[in-house]
């Protein structure tokens, strides 16, 4: 009777074999997306996110990275300060000494010290009318109180310098009527009156202190 060899199992053959088929499991399992297929991919899909167009309420596409609209500068607060500065600045030519100037134009008054300097101007409500002929004046009455002709309302602080052709022309207090005023600080610096200077009632009592009777009122 013969011997036979008793087969030996190959180990080295059966590991490379499972080896194989663990390989094309996992290459399948990450072609159809089961697992990532490598940390490269995973970082390359968030960067792909990064960067697609969002979608805006309006169904706009915009781009996340899309830089903001300049905005063009508004005017400067120097500027706007020299504006300021330029309309407030007493207007040449309008005599020396200590006086009242009003600008019929700007509608603005200054009351000016001896020296030429300002002591305070302010906004005023001049005439509708043209019945104030540019020129030098002299105060020649002073009233705490007055009633505007035909009852057209009191008024206060009020400092007369001309004579119109039916009443006196001057500086008072916006007037009021059965208590209401005839008009709104915030038109002061545009013309609302019939022939006075209408001022807020801390500007009139200023004046009224700066230019008593014979003071120089010029109107420009």
């Amino acid at each position: 009777m013969s011997r036979h060899r008793s087969a030996r199992p190959r180990y080295g053959r059966i590991v490379v074999a499972m080896a194989a088929v663990v390989v094309t499991a996992l290459s399948v399992l990450g072609g159809v997306g089961v697992i990532a297929s490598s940390p490269s991919a995973a970082g390359g899909e968030r960067l792909a996110a990064a960067i697609e167009p969002s979608q805006s309420p309006s169904g706009l596409e915009t781009s996340a990275a899309a830089p903001a609209e300049p905005t063009l500068p508004g005017p400067s607060a120097p500027a706007q300060a020299r504006a300021e500065i330029d309309a407030e600045a007493l207007p040449a030519g309008s005599g020396q000494g200590r006086r009242v100037v009003f600008s019929e134009e700007a509608q603005r008054v200054w009351l000016v010290r001896k020296d030429g300097s300002v002591r305070r101007t302010y906004l005023v409500s001049g005439s509708l009318l043209d019945n104030l002929d540019p020129g030098r004046y002299s105060v020649f009455s002073t009233s705490r109180w007055a009633v505007g002709i035909d009852d057209s309302g009191v008024m206060e602080y009020f400092v007369r310098f001309a004579h119109g052709e039916s009443a006196a022309i001057g500086f008072h207090t916006i007037p009021t009527k059965l208590g209401t005023a005839l008009q709104s600080r915030a038109q002061l610096g545009t013309p609302q009156s019939h022939g006075c200077i209408r001022q807020a009632r801390a500007d009139a009592i200023a004046l009224w202190k700066f230019a008593p009777e014979g003071s120089s009122v010029v109107v420009i």
